[in-house]
């Protein structure tokens, strides 16, 4: 299909005018491509010629508009580092309708009602992170928004310097927000909370429409795929850096990515986002940060759902639906198969291991696929051994509960443990070389996203451990 084909509808502008205002993009200055991302192009059936078109930047730069597209940003509110924000919203993006299940935005483009004072732009360096990291989480089977395509401009904007502003062109199934929630129920607009929920349902959950207790069961729903989301973010070594309630998707689905980091040595309490002097969104709190938004979300819900049937689901996602989410997903990255009820010990040791070894988090697991009994491989990629060997003995014991062959343990791990994942200092160096005009980085960490699983030669260095100048880079906010 060609872009001049597409056909938008905007169903979110259904909902009271409170919820969003039409605001229409601010182009950049002399906007040049920078990637473009066939398998998002895909999604709403572009092929991969469609980047040749003139259009496409001009798509991007807000320019050249869809048929049927009427922009607009969406209004939302949040608990930012645990403090109530109540006016918030699209500050720099801008929703420009539906197609095919995907709603298409523009982040970058401009002032909206929102901005608060901001100028609307994003950079160079942080649409790079998010355009390739959110096409590495799709391709490591995590829940996550896509990005089509990024262009850049010699539009300036002053962060910390003076950088080149860019626009990013996200895909998702949805853009509503715990927040989005948080923002009719302390107004107390509680016809419009009623509202925004039916909308949700009918996008994200309409197998629910009919159901006359909807609401509570599309909170059990956004609970469970909360805890199924976190759970993978903490088996692959994804630490977000601001998982604010504005930042949690009502679909849970990983979205805005902002000073986020793959661990590099394994380090439970790494905090990627140099903000947080409190550590409050580290690697290890997330899965109790998610449960402290949910309750957010329960109250958010309060008017429309029984408290005490909320606070007892709340109460089994701490007991035990994150808990077992998590220990599915090491059971497969461990090559596990049959459920034992200690498992969940063997895992805690190998947290409580993995952070006195100080070992590459994504290096250890992929040896550990190759695992035949002979420990030496993963002795040499830890600075302390003797922890990782306690633990092996302890592994090789719950091996032995095991009815599968030890080439097909193998098999299924290495399909569940990447060689390559996107570090920080990988994505600092695709970002110097575009800053500098050079897109030929950026090109190849897309195709590495893309092949997490498989053996690349030419590629093989990307699989090795973090250089120790470059270990636990730490981002802020500005962006």
């Amino acid at each position: 299909m060609i872009l001049e084909n597409i056909t938008l509808d905007t169903p979110y502008l259904d909902l009271d005018e409170e919820f969003f205002r039409l605001s229409d993009p601010d182009p950049l200055d002399k906007p040049y491509l920078i990637s473009f991302n066939p398998e998002a192009g895909k999604l709403i059936n572009l092929d991969i010629t469609a980047c040749d078109n003139k259009n496409f930047i001009e798509l991007l730069n807000g320019t050249f508009m869809l048929k049927g597209s009427r922009p607009f940003a969406m209004c939302y509110a949040g608990y930012q580092f645990g403090n109530y924000n109540p006016w918030m919203g699209d500050g720099r993006a801008l929703n420009l309708g539906k197609t095919l299940g995907w709603n298409l935005q523009l982040k970058g483009s401009g002032e909206t009602l929102y901005s608060r004072s901001a100028d609307g732009r994003a950079a160079i360096r942080s649409s790079i992170r998010e355009y390739l990291m959110s096409e590495a989480m799709f391709h490591l089977a995590i829940p996550t928004t896509r990005a089509l395509g990024i262009i850049g401009s010699k539009t300036k904007i002053l962060r910390n310097r003076m950088e080149n502003a860019a626009i990013l062109m996200r895909l998702s199934t949805s853009w509503v927000r715990f927040g989005t929630f948080e923002y009719f129920y302390y107004r107390k607009q509680y016809t419009k909370l009623e509202a925004l929920a039916e909308y949700v349902i009918k996008e994200s959950y309409p197998h629910l429409q009919d159901d006359k207790d909807r609401f509570f069961k599309m909170f059990c729903q956004i609970l469970e795929r909360t805890a199924q989301l976190i759970a993978k973010w903490q088996g692959i070594g994804f630490n977000h850096g601001v998982m604010n309630t504005d930042n949690m998707s009502i679909e849970g689905l990983t979205i805005d990515y902002g000073p986020y980091a793959m661990l590099d040595d394994f380090n439970y309490n790494f905090i990627c986002n140099s903000s947080d002097r409190i550590g409050r969104y580290s690697y290890g709190e997330q899965p109790n940060i998610s449960y402290w938004n949910l309750t957010k979300l329960s109250e958010a819900f309060s008017p429309l759902v029984d408290k005490k049937k909320m606070k007892d689901k709340l109460d089994d996602y701490g007991a035990f639906i994150y808990p077992n989410a998590y220990v599915e997903v090491m059971r497969e990255k461990l090559g596990l198969f049959v459920k034992e009820e200690d498992d969940a010990d063997l895992v805690e040791e190998l947290v409580v291991s993995l952070h006195e070894a100080y070992v590459d988090h994504t290096l250890f697991f992929r040896t550990l696929s190759h695992y035949d009994g002979d420990r030496a491989p993963l002795y040499d990629i830890a600075m302390n051994p003797v922890v990782v060997d306690n633990w092996l003995k302890l592994y090789d014991e719950r091996l032995e509960k095991e009815n599968c062959s030890q080439e097909q343990r193998q098999e299924k791990m290495l399909e569940t443990n990447p060689k390559y994942i996107l570090k920080n200092h990988m994505l600092q160096k695709a970002i110097e070389k575009a800053e500098e005009g050079d897109f030929s980085m950026v090109e190849t960490l897309l195709y590495i996203a893309a092949h997490p699983y498989d053996e690349l030669p030419e590629y093989e260095h990307y699989s090795q451990d973090t250089p120790e100048e470059h270990k636990n880079i730490g981002l802020s906010c500005s962006s």
